[in-house]
């Protein structure tokens, strides 16, 4: 991806007293990147998006958007979209959207409503479904036209439908140009963004496409003629372990010791590539280990 960085972290870190929420990270988003920020509650991720919007100071480190530090100026230019979704309750999504074209100023952008939120119009925000508040939260985030979108979990609690038209959303709006952060927990949206950052314990522990990022990892896969006494014994010693079909996967653990955590049942073990789901457990752990 060219252009100038339109949003860069290098070396920042951020401390609230003896705990370091944010240590060290390094972020760069381009023009038309879809760059996803992954890793478990607690990783540092909301922190690092706050700092990145000048919403909190640095301990270390420096953050630029648009190759400055960040300010009213620079936040004009960024479409946000929080996990509290950033809406007035007691407003209809009209009433949203006309609040933040005129925080932003005449000719900033559209107040309309995109056609399928038309039906809402009269509605306050609190009384609409979570689904629908999410869409409200893209509109008022993408009706100045921003150069850069900075998304935080924006599809949680959305149902599988909704998800997928809320990402192509996000993919319209890089092919026009825009960046694109975004956080999520789910696997399969992951796959949507052309480069990822894993965090784990405040920390970058992997940063690439997802290819890259599972790389030649792999996960022992356990056939026994008992999958539910096989599940147990991996339980009790103390593996992760994930039912596919009959089979058990295990990630993060060599074959040998699977085996002896099964201990006498008649099970066969194997190995086979890992999917990102299973990397990124195995990431986040030894993340944390090392932490």
């Amino acid at each position: 991806m060219t252009g100038r960085p339109l949003a860069r972290c290098a070396g920042v870190t951020r401390r609230f007293g003896d705990f370091v929420a944010v240590r060290g990270v390094d972020l760069q988003v381009r023009p038309g990147e879809i760059v996803g920020l992954l890793g478990a509650n607690g990783a540092g991720k909301t922190t690092l998006i706050k700092m990145l919007l000048g919403l909190l100071g640095t301990s270390d480190g420096t953050v630029e958007l648009f190759g400055e530090p960040p300010s009213r100026r620079t936040r004009a230019r960024i479409g946000y979209v929080p996990q509290t979704l950033g809406l007035y309750d007691d407003l209809t999504p009209a009433e949203n959207l006309r609040f933040t074209a005129a925080a932003y100023g005449s000719g900033s952008g559209s107040s309309d409503l995109p056609a399928p939120l038309r039906r809402y119009a009269r509605e306050v925000v609190g009384a609409l479904p979570l689904g629908v508040q999410r869409r409200v939260a893209f509109a008022q985030a993408l009706s100045h036209r921003p150069d850069l979108l900075i998304l935080d979990e924006p599809t949680s609690g959305v149902d599988p439908l909704g998800r997928a038209e809320l990402w192509d959303t996000i993919a319209a709006a890089a092919e026009a140009g825009a960046g694109v952060l975004v956080t999520t927990h789910y696997m399969e949206e992951a796959g949507e963004c052309g480069r990822l950052v894993v965090m784990a314990d405040g920390a970058v522990v992997a940063s690439g496409t997802v290819s890259e990022i599972v790389g030649r990892s792999q996960v022992a896969v356990v056939e026994a003629e008992s999958w539910s006494a096989a599940f147990d014994a991996l339980t009790e010693a103390g593996l992760r372990v994930a039912l596919s079909g009959r089979a058990l996967r295990v990630p993060g653990a060599a074959p040998d010791r699977v085996r002896q955590a099964l201990g006498d049942l008649t099970a066969g073990v194997r190995v086979a590539p890992a999917t990102l789901e299973e990397r990124f457990f195995e990431l986040v752990a030894a993340g944390g280990e090392e932490a």
